[in-house]
């Protein structure tokens, strides 16, 4: 490859690029505070019905932040190829190649560190918002991270992470759950496969952590379009996150902000290094108004982007053809907002139908909660309803 080829050529790239960079940035700054998890800092109920689809598709900001999205996704696509597209890439390879050669070692260190501080926060599955009496529980997660360091043990790790995810069933909903199935069957699959280097599959084993990742990013972010009044409580008592937006426009941007970044990690090389390294942006300034708890929970997410900004493999989406490419932005972006929406909206219908009429448990105060403690089931909604 020239020199050329690798450079920058600031004259032919301003207008597309700067078109570019500006909706980056917007979205970068609306998403800040939207990768908070409400359901780790705000009251919530999962079995609540969820604002029809209808009500997000007649709002004109998430029209307008989609708008957003696709030109910073067609002009990526539009500069990918050419001198810009691999001067960026080639920048990117020199910077991260350091990490990537050491790429097992660090997603094993991540992966360890994460549970340790899981074990250390105790009294959780997994997450920091399902809670447990068990104190089993934390130990077995501190084992985890002990099994990840050996290839030998590495699958006995796996199948730790998904049978906590199975046994957190007896006291949570298999709907609230699947807010992180995603993301542990993609490390736990990460971990079978890199336990194997002479494997039939091992070189997927990062694809199969960033599928895990982006996946999970677009389930989480249509929270932000079905319960928008779970957010209230977080924008009320910190209003600088909204920058001044009214909340209702902040919102529904914000929620297209992170389900087109977690769709961007399925795009093509370019597009899926770039929205890693605004996720990781992102995920780091939302630690500063969410603390501790913030940082723990999203330590797997934030240490899989380190590493698919770093990968310089053409993993991901390939589009031959520069007309083809362009149209295939739109395209994508709707079947994954079809195919993603339609499985929240369907399985909640499915998952909650027969209990629309319970009443809906409230605090002393009137606040939604997640559930009524109960000594015998402390984590599961029951029937606050006096009985005859």
């Amino acid at each position: 490859m020239s020199r050329d080829d690798r450079g920058f050529p600031f004259a032919g790239m301003t207008r597309l690029a700067l078109a570019a960079g500006s909706s980056l940035s917007l979205l970068m700054v609306l998403g800040t505070p939207a990768y908070a998890h409400v359901k780790w800092f705000a009251p919530y109920v999962v079995g609540s019905a969820p604002a029809p689809i209808t009500q997000t598709l007649a709002n004109g900001w998430f029209w307008l932040g989609i708008v957003l999205v696709l030109a910073f996704l067609v002009a990526t696509v539009v500069l990918e190829k050419g001198p810009v597209g691999l001067g960026v890439s080639g920048a990117l390879d020199r910077v991260s190649l350091p990490l990537w050669n050491r790429a097992d070692d660090f997603m094993r260190v991540v992966i360890g560190g994460f549970f340790v501080a899981i074990f250390a926060v105790g009294g959780v599955y997994l997450t920091p918002d399902l809670h447990t009496p068990n104190e089993w529980v934390s130990w077995l997660q501190l084992l985890i991270a002990m099994l990840v360091f050996s290839r030998r043990t590495m699958p006995l790790a796996a199948a730790g992470i998904i049978g906590l995810w199975v046994i957190a069933l007896r006291d949570y909903d298999f709907f609230h759950l699947l807010d992180y199935l995603a993301l542990g069957v993609g490390v736990a699959g990460y971990l079978v496969l890199a336990a194997n280097p002479n494997g039939r599959f091992y070189g997927q084993r990062f694809a199969v952590l960033r599928w895990g990742v982006a996946i999970a990013l677009m389930w989480s972010s249509l929270e932000k379009f079905a319960y928008a009044e779970w957010f209230y409580p977080l924008v009320e008592e910190r209003p600088f996150l909204t920058f001044g937006m009214p909340r209702d426009t902040f919102i529904p941007m914000a929620g297209v902000a992170e389900f087109t970044m977690g769709f961007g990690l399925l795009w093509t090389p370019l597009i899926r290094r770039l929205s890693a390294i605004a996720l990781i942006v992102i995920f780091t300034a939302a630690v500063y108004p969410f603390g501790r708890i913030d940082l723990v929970g999203h330590s797997l997410i934030m240490g899989t982007l380190f590493l698919i900004a770093a990968d310089p493999s053409p993993s991901g989406l390939k589009l031959q053809r520069l007309v083809p490419s362009m149209g295939s932005v739109p395209a994508g972006l709707l079947a994954a907002l079809v195919v993603i929406c339609g499985a929240y909206w369907g399985m909640h219908g499915l998952f909650y139908s027969q209990s629309a009429n319970q009443p809906v448990p409230v605090d002393a105060n009137g606040e939604l909660l997640t559930h009524i403690p109960n000594a015998e089931y402390p984590h599961g909604v029951v029937d606050s309803a006096p009985q005859p």
